[in-house]
């Protein structure tokens, strides 16, 4: 096997635009809104031949609710340390629910946030 086992990705959304600000405020890059069908997306950005999943945001109610509950995605901190991404989670609307931590030797770092819609998800980084 080549490639990880993800291939892509959806987090739900209530309100797209509000969601767009945060992910683009945290992780400082931006994000490509798409209309695909009935669904409002926001593709984060990604690359055909990367390692890795490509994902997006979806705004669909009658399908798509946010939720705490659900699966975790583990974002890779673009920074490089997952604690500038978590200094920016707080002034864009959403919260920490666990600061960053050791997950093991080897493994790296981890944090687990709230974005604006209600969503669990974690930052990740090697130091």
């Amino acid at each position: 096997m080549n490639n990880n086992v993800v291939g892509w990705f959806e987090i739900p959304v209530n309100e797209m635009d509000r969601a767009i600000q945060f992910y683009e405020a945290v992780f400082e890059f931006k994000i490509d809104r798409q209309v695909v069908g009935t669904l409002d997306m926001g593709w984060f950005p990604w690359e055909d031949d990367g390692v890795g999943a490509g994902g997006s945001l979806v705004y669909y109610p009658k399908e798509y609710k946010p939720s705490a509950d659900g699966p975790l995605i583990y974002f890779t901190a673009s920074s490089g340390d997952l604690q500038n991404e978590l200094e920016r989670v707080i002034p864009a609307g959403g919260k920490i629910l666990g600061e960053k931590r050791l997950i093991a030797e080897g493994f790296g770092y981890m944090a687990v946030i709230q974005d604006t819609e209600g969503n669990r998800i974690a930052l990740h980084s090697r130091i």
